[in-house]
Formats: structure tokens, C-alpha cells, sequence
């Protein structure tokens, strides 16, 4: 059977961060084939997944989940329904992707995600920095661990927030910068796989999120400032949405990884979020677990 190549010129800007300053803009020119996800090569995946991404479309959806690591099973599920969603345009996964870090673990999800059809984003969590090598692992398949990219009136911004401490240094200038390029675009989403605050904790409290409280609130007045339209989080193992100050956000850890119970039994699920110029619109898709044990309390 013939394949169907659709060639697209596409100009398409990604920021990326490296050891230099926050000032290094990469802005890459691209005429390329949007064909099988299975011929992107097994580096810089984020980079040519984006790639793939029409920066045109201004009426689409994307799914955003997280905490995956151990649940291999869930992980594939997801992705046979997105596969069966064609309204779907790519897909984020916020973090723990692999539970210790290791090469093989990598191999392993790099095997499953390529069953995705359509672009698939591996945003770096807790667990892809462990004591092994750091986060070499993940940098070696997926390439800089926090970025940005633009498709349509939406501007997306990603954020390594894997040490659980904060957004510092380098990184928080980058982020300045990238929230005052926002402005220039409809709708602004930012992703970081640990929350500012737990909403288990209480109210604006330090539980299963970020460690550095001063940096929490730094961060939660910038969205604030910036307006963001949402906050994307991951790391406890259930589904929340909320509002931080002016800033909503949502708590999508239930992509495979034990679930914790709070204010519901705990369900795996994934976030499919709709974008037209006159809204946005997000949807809670609950999995079917494929395992027989009950949600844990952890």
C-alpha cells in the first residue's frame, strides 16, 4: 500500500534552551514530510515532533497526560484512543515518563510511543533525573528539557521544574521572556511536571509540589501577571482543576502510575483540550483501568 506523503513548508520557531543564555533563540526553517511517527529518529524527538505540527491551525485539540513511568499498559491504551480521536493534533506527556531512568526504560517508551499517530511531546519529570546519569537519558532522546513553540493564536511554554525545587536562574529569565512573547498570541499554556502547591495540603500549602515556596509564589504571580490561560501539571497521581490566584490549572497524573485517592476513588485519565478562536474548551477523558487492583492511597 502506497503511503500518502503530504509535503508542507513550514516555518515554525522553537526556543530552546541550552547551557548558554536565555537569550539563545533557535528559529529553524523546515520543508519536510509528515509521514509515520515511526521514522522520527531517536534523537531530539521533541524537535521533530513539533515539526510535525501545522503552526497554522488556529481550530484544533491536543491531549496533555502525565506520570506514566510504570503503567505501560494505561500508556498504550491512551494512545490507541487518541489514535482514534481525528481531531487530535499532538499529543504532551507531562513528565515521569519512565520510572528509574535507566537506558532500557527509555528504549522501552520510546517503543510505545511510536505507536502514536500523531506528534507526541516528552516533557522531562522527577523521575527522568534520578541518581543513575542525571538527566543525560532523557536529553539524549528528547533533546532540551524546557522550550517553547506557537501554532495558530496558541503559544506554548514548557518548563523543567524536575528537581522539585523551582523554576531558577537561567530558566526563570527564559521564562520572563517567553511570557511577554505570549502576549502576542490568544491563548498561553504553560507545562511544569510538579505542581506549585498540593491542593491535598490546603490552600497555596507545600505537599507533593514544589519545595521552594518563595519560587511557588514567584511563579504563580508571573502567570498571574502574564495571564495564562492554563497550567498544566503532573506528579500526583490524580485529577484536579483549580484556580491558583488568577491562574487555572489542571492536575493530569494518571497516565499509568499508582493512582491516589482524593475527593474520588482516583481514575486514570487524559486531558483533551479544544481550541477555537472563541474558546477553549478541556475534557477529562477517564481510562479504563486494564488492571484488576484497586486504586492506592500514597
Amino acid at each position: 500500500m502506497k503511503k500518502i506523503l503530504f509535503i508542507v513548508g513550514l516555518v515554525i520557531s522553537i526556543f530552546l534552551m541550552g547551557c548558554g543564555s536565555s537569550s539563545e533563540n533557535n528559529t529553524i526553517t523546515y520543508n519536510h514530510t509528515i509521514d509515520s511517527l515511526k521514522a522520527i529518529p531517536d534523537q531530539n524527538w521533541n524537535i521533530h515532533a513539533i515539526e510535525k505540527i501545522n503552526p497554522a491551525d488556529t481550530s484544533f485539540s491536543f491531549v496533555v497526560m502525565g506520570d506514566n513511568r510504570s503503567g505501560d499498559k494505561v500508556l498504550a491504551k491512551i494512545i490507541e484512543e487518541i489514535n482514534k480521536d481525528k481531531s487530535v493534533k499532538f499529543t504532551l506527556d507531562n513528565g515521569d515518563l519512565v520510572h528509574h531512568g535507566y537506558l532500557k526504560e527509555y528504549k522501552n517508551y520510546m517503543q510505545i510511543i511510536k505507536k502514536s499517530n500523531v506528534p507526541f511531546i516528552g516533557i522531562i519529570g522527577n523521575h527522568e533525573i534520578p541518581r543513575y546519569d542525571g538527566s543525560k537519558n532523557y536529553e539524549k532522546f528528547f533533546g532540551k528539557d524546557y522550550f517553547s513553540f506557537h501554532t495558530g493564536n496558541s503559544y506554548f511554554i514548557v518548563l523543567d521544574d524536575a528537581d522539585e525545587l523551582g523554576i531558577l536562574g537561567k530558566q526563570l529569565s527564559w521564562l520572563k521572556d517567553q511570557l511577554k512573547e505570549s502576549q502576542n498570541y490568544q491563548y498561553r499554556f504553560v507545562f511544569m511536571h510538579v505542581p506549585l502547591y498540593d491542593p491535598r495540603a490546603g490552600e497555596y500549602k507545600r505537599g507533593h509540589s514544589l519545595k521552594d515556596m518563595t519560587n511557588a509564589k514567584t511563579l504563580n504571580d508571573l502567570f498571574d501577571q502574564y495571564h495564562v490561560t492554563m497550567l498544566f501539571c503532573s506528579h500526583i497521581h490524580f485529577y484536579y482543576r483549580g484556580k491558583w490566584h488568577e491562574t487555572p490549572f489542571i492536575i493530569t497524573g494518571g497516565a499509568g502510575a499508582p493512582l491516589v485517592k482524593f475527593e474520588n476513588d482516583g481514575f486514570y485519565n487524559y486531558i483533551k483540550v479544544t481550541i477555537t478562536p472563541k474558546a477553549v474548551k478541556y475534557d477529562v477523558v477517564k481510562v479504563t483501568s486494564p488492571f484488576k487492583k484497586s486504586a492506592k492511597t500514597h
